[in-house]
């Protein structure tokens, strides 16, 4: 068993990287309110349009397009309670901010392998008027499967379909870029890039407008009011910094000494030594994120597993970090066809820019101790 505590739960927040609580630490120690005019408000304003810019930048928009918000959820919030009245189609893996806000739009199908269905969307718009807008995320943050969006952009647009795409698990892992992707709205986060909670983001493309959920200031041009989180916004700011150097924003792969592509690796091993030993990776055959595997224990529920891991001191998932601790059947796996017991049996590892690759084999130990008493327990 190892002694070291390992941390392999990414896409349910990144640890913080060191520079960035020092800029935040920095932060902290001094008032620090945009609104006001004063030495101290100048300052702050000018961290907050400083973030602004710079996450700009970075997803290839303008500043004027940034709402900032207080979480990913939030944001999600925003772009659909805005579409209130109006017909919304979801995709049937999207996160539960997505699909709790808006149940009773209609859920589009997704592969067994856990992307969108293109051919299935096709058809349904052409069965006459569409919705007025389609919400698709970018990468599931239970698979790690990437999600067609430019293709569903192709099919809404020349319809006048708005476009909203949940960004946050791809930030700071693949390239995110908002004109190349064509969408309206595009929802962002720190947390999983190793920034801070609390700094989230929606990117509002021009000619598209939201309603604003939280009213009262006029802080983000009168689209969403609240003082803004300016020590968590300079948190952002560093690591989107860091990462801008780690990732570039053009769509072509990293360079083989950035942690995406040597965890991909790590995590491929890993994989296939799994599955020698009974393991089914779920969307193995689609494009995932490099950082996310997915995997099954036939016989052992999850909650067993987890159980497992964490006397082990190994931290990792089952399913959406946002269930309030409950461990229960997935409904992305449900979606992608697998039966309440086989969803009841996956757990998920995901990895980030401090992962080492022992902490993969220690994982992959502690699995296959658990995986041996189950075949022990099945054969007695």
């Amino acid at each position: 068993m190892n002694k070291s505590p390992v941390y392999l739960d990414y896409n349910a927040t990144a640890p913080l990287r060191p520079e960035v609580v020092q800029v935040m630490a920095e932060v902290l120690s001094r008032p620090s309110n945009p609104s006001s005019i004063h030495k101290f408000g100048r300052e702050a304003k000018k961290i907050v349009e400083d973030t602004r810019a710079g996450l700009a930048d970075f997803v290839s928009c303008f500043p004027q397009e940034i709402v900032f918000t207080g979480s990913g959820t939030e944001a999600n919030n925003l772009v659909l309670r805005s579409f209130a009245g109006l017909e919304v189609w979801v995709s049937a893996i999207e996160h539960a901010s997505v699909l709790k806000t808006v149940p009773h739009a209609c859920r589009l199908p997704v592969t067994p392998q856990g992307e969108l269905d293109v051919a299935a969307l096709a058809d349904l718009l052409k069965g006459g008027a569409g919705p007025a807008l389609v919400s698709v995320m970018l990468a599931n943050n239970e698979t790690g499967v990437i999600q067609p969006v430019r293709e569903v952009v192709e099919l809404c647009r020349p319809l006048g379909i708005k476009v909203h795409c949940d960004a946050v698990q791809g930030l700071g892992k693949i390239p995110v870029d908002a004109g190349l992707f064509g969408v309206d709205f595009m929802t962002l986060a720190a947390h999983k890039m190793g920034g801070p909670v609390g700094a989230a983001a929606l990117v509002v493309r021009q000619g598209s407008v939201t309603l604003p959920q939280i009213t009262g200031g006029g802080q983000e041009l009168n689209r969403r009011a609240g003082t803004e989180n300016v020590a968590a916004l300079a948190g952002w700011a560093k690591a989107l910094e860091l990462s801008k150097a780690e990732i570039p924003v053009e769509f072509a792969p990293p360079p083989s000494h950035h942690w995406q592509p040597r965890l991909r690796g790590w995590l491929n091993a890993l994989e296939a030594r799994l599955q020698e030993s009974g393991a089914e990776i779920v969307g193995q055959g689609a494009p995932r994120l490099p950082n996310t595997t997915t995997l099954r224990m036939p016989g052992m529920k999850a909650e067993t597993q987890l159980m497992h891991f964490d006397l082990a001191k190994i931290a990792v998932s089952a399913g959406s970090a946002c269930s309030s601790g409950r461990i229960e059947p997935s409904a992305v796996m449900r979606a992608m066809g697998l039966d309440e017991a086989a969803s009841g049996e996956v757990v998920r590892v995901s990895g980030g820019w401090a992962t080492q690759e022992g902490d993969l084999h220690a994982f992959a130990e502690s699995w296959l101790a658990l995986r041996q008493r189950v075949g022990l327990k099945q054969t007695a």
